[in-house]
């Protein structure tokens, strides 16, 4: 009895240490990401991401816009790091990532482990994101609504997004136009695709220079009051908030977001804070 309680503790403490490693490591993953990215920030790269539920078929698509060859499974987790590539859309580069496939209720633990691929997610300036058509309407609403919960999770809620209704070379026409109109209220932008088959990837090519070319950026400064944290919170959900520095009165904050919401920030900064909304 003695033996095995000693031998349980010898285990115990040979897993703590090799999750001390693992995470150790995972640190070091996340600070050369940390790096990479700001040198293709400062380099002038524009970031795609592309995100979806497992089994999506995001590899598929990502060979198809890159023609790589990352490998492609039906296996949970194919893609457990990123990988990212240029790609070139009308004489403009941008960088395309592949992206760690979410799952529903994703562990805590799994979140943090995850945590360096997903954060490539946060740092986009557009995500491409993907579900499987092929699959029964419930669990494509199911699927869906994960995805946008995981994104909201990982403070990526104000990135546009473009949705893809993938593998609709498995259904018929009528089946993906019920899906499409029931999806309508959930997803902006779908775009019906078969990875596979390459179909509507120039669909895909105009939607993406569409949203980036009108991006905008700007900045603001505002008075700490009762209204600055639901405004901020607002701000948080509909724009790429870049930055916001907080010192004894007041906050700075530099976002990005379509002409339409930098429109809705500027009205509000105007009327609730009195202050000035400026383009960068």
């Amino acid at each position: 009895m003695g033996l095995g309680a000693y031998e349980a503790d010898v285990y115990f403490e040979s897993v703590k240490k090799e999750v001390h490693t693992i995470r150790r490591k995972l640190r070091k993953i996340r600070g050369k990401r940390v790096l990479h990215r700001d040198r293709r920030a400062e380099l002038g790269f524009t970031s795609i991401s592309l995100a979806g539920y497992t089994k999506a078929g995001k590899s598929s698509l990502f060979n198809a816009l890159t023609q790589e060859n990352v490998p492609v499974d039906a296996q949970l987790f194919t893609t457990l790091s990123t990988t990212t590539r240029l790609i070139t859309i009308n004489n403009k580069e941008f960088l395309l990532t592949d992206t760690v496939g979410f799952i529903d209720r994703l562990p805590l633990t799994l979140m943090e482990a995850f945590q360096s691929t997903l954060e490539e997610t946060i740092y986009s300036d557009l995500i491409l994101l993907l579900v499987d058509a092929s699959e029964p309407l419930p669990k494509v609403i199911k699927k869906l609504t994960t995805c946008i919960e995981t994104i909201e999770r990982i403070g990526a809620a104000g990135i546009p997004t473009i949705t893809l209704l993938n593998k609709t070379d498995l259904i018929s026409q009528e089946e993906l136009e019920e899906k499409t109109e029931a999806l309508k209220e959930k997803a902006t932008t779908l775009i019906p695709i078969s990875a596979l088959r390459k179909t509507n990837l120039d669909q895909i090519r105009e939607e993406i220079l569409k949203i980036l070319k009108n991006y905008v950026q700007a900045s603001f400064t505002i008075s700490l009051s009762k209204e600055t944290r639901p405004f901020m919170a607002w701000l948080y959900r509909n724009t790429d908030v870049k930055k916001a520095e907080y010192n004894e009165n007041s906050v700075h904050v530099i976002f990005e977001s379509s002409p339409t919401t930098a429109e809705k920030v500027r009205s509000r900064v105007e009327r609730e804070f009195k202050g000035k909304v400026e383009r960068l």
